[in-house]
């Protein structure tokens, strides 16, 4: 796909509300790529963009930015009913798309873009920040070396006094964030999830919920989210049978810290008691580990556009957003039942 004349990747960015300037920001503080243009449907944040850019073109219609020729990256930042059809649009106009979370409504959606991405040997690929941070990839490290031993829970808790989305629900909005996690961390992928909610405005969707996915050993994952509390709290605890991990992503510097602290299981020795288990307690260090300062977007964003540059899949492809997807459909349906397990296919 063209390049400008000192080979840089141009990107132009449809949708400049909440996370539009995020993405501005980042393509544009990057050596390789050129944001040549921004779309959006109010007038006011477009001015904001010629006040900082001002060599950044601006628009109303996305259109423009489909059929310009300088553009090869068409980063997408629009509410989530819209996303299937502006991704779709972009693939069939021959540009790799990068898609704000979660990637479509429905699973068929995305099957279609992943399809269609493919078939043009193009690059679609979600925006799952958290598996690109320091703390994120960290924590899959320590996974991965053994250094938890064998997976018992994750436990996550993310809640806040937030903007109440008008077309998906809470965990459309602040799950898909853990599941991106999940993802990245747990060597498994869960089986079947069970949901509970409550709407607690009339006519918008679920406010609170809490989501428990379930695995084919003994791990188990946990999460809450909620637009209606008080306070913000994003803390999360992934524990093992030797270690323990709790991470809080609103920690300015120790954002994870490995805490050495458990139980010991040992059976009895004795004829009489050899099926019985005796449980202790230990307590050992508490370590918090150096992450690497980076801004987890920009990491994300050279990420794809080495992707684009080697031509290779990244590692927030469109099938890892099916994946959180699926999860999210069988959750909603779960939440219909009252909580029952639904399988995930």
């Amino acid at each position: 796909m063209p390049k400008d004349s000192v080979g840089q990747i141009g990107v132009g960015v449809i949708g400049y509300g909440y996370w539009g300037p995020n993405l501005v920001r980042n393509f544009h503080n990057h050596p390789q790529s050129k944001v040549i243009a921004v779309s959006d449907l109010n007038p006011k944040r477009l001015m904001s963009v010629v006040d900082y850019y001002p060599n950044i073109k601006t628009t109303l219609n996305y259109r423009d930015i489909l059929k310009s020729p300088e553009i090869d990256v068409v980063a997408i930042a629009t509410p989530v009913s819209t996303h299937y059809e502006l991704a779709l649009q972009a693939l069939l106009a021959n540009k790799h798309v990068l898609v704000e979370k979660p990637i479509a409504n429905t699973s068929q959606q995305v099957l279609h873009l992943i399809e269609e991405a493919d078939k043009r040997n193009l690059i679609l690929m979600v925006d799952h920040t958290f598996a690109y941070t320091s703390a994120v990839v960290k924590m899959s490290e320590l996974v991965a070396d053994g250094h938890l031993g064998s997976l018992y829970y994750y436990d996550s808790v993310r809640v806040n006094l937030g903007i109440i989305q008008p077309d998906v629900n809470v965990l459309w909005d602040l799950a898909v964030h853990d599941l991106a996690i999940i993802n990245t961390i747990l060597p498994d992928k869960p089986l079947a999830v069970s949901a509970t909610g409550v709407a607690h405005i009339k006519g918008s969707p679920e406010t609170s919920a809490y989501m428990t996915l379930f695995f084919s050993g003994t791990t188990i994952a946990h999460i809450h989210v909620s637009w209606l509390a008080p306070v913000k709290i994003r803390q999360t605890i992934l524990g093992g049978s030797d270690k323990t991990i709790i991470y809080n992503d609103l920690e300015p510097s120790e954002k994870i810290k490995v805490y050495d602290r458990g139980i010991t299981v040992s059976e009895n020795s004795s004829t009489a008691d050899r099926y019985q288990q005796l449980v202790g307690y230990r307590t050992g260090d508490m370590w918090a580990p150096k992450l690497e300062p980076f801004e987890a977007l920009y990491v994300e964003i050279d990420h794809l556009l080495n992707c684009i540059d080697h031509q290779q899949k990244p590692k927030t492809a469109g099938e890892e957003g099916l994946r959180a997807v699926k999860i999210l459909e069988a959750a909603c349906l779960s939440m219909q039942q009252k909580g029952s397990p639904i399988t995930i296919h």
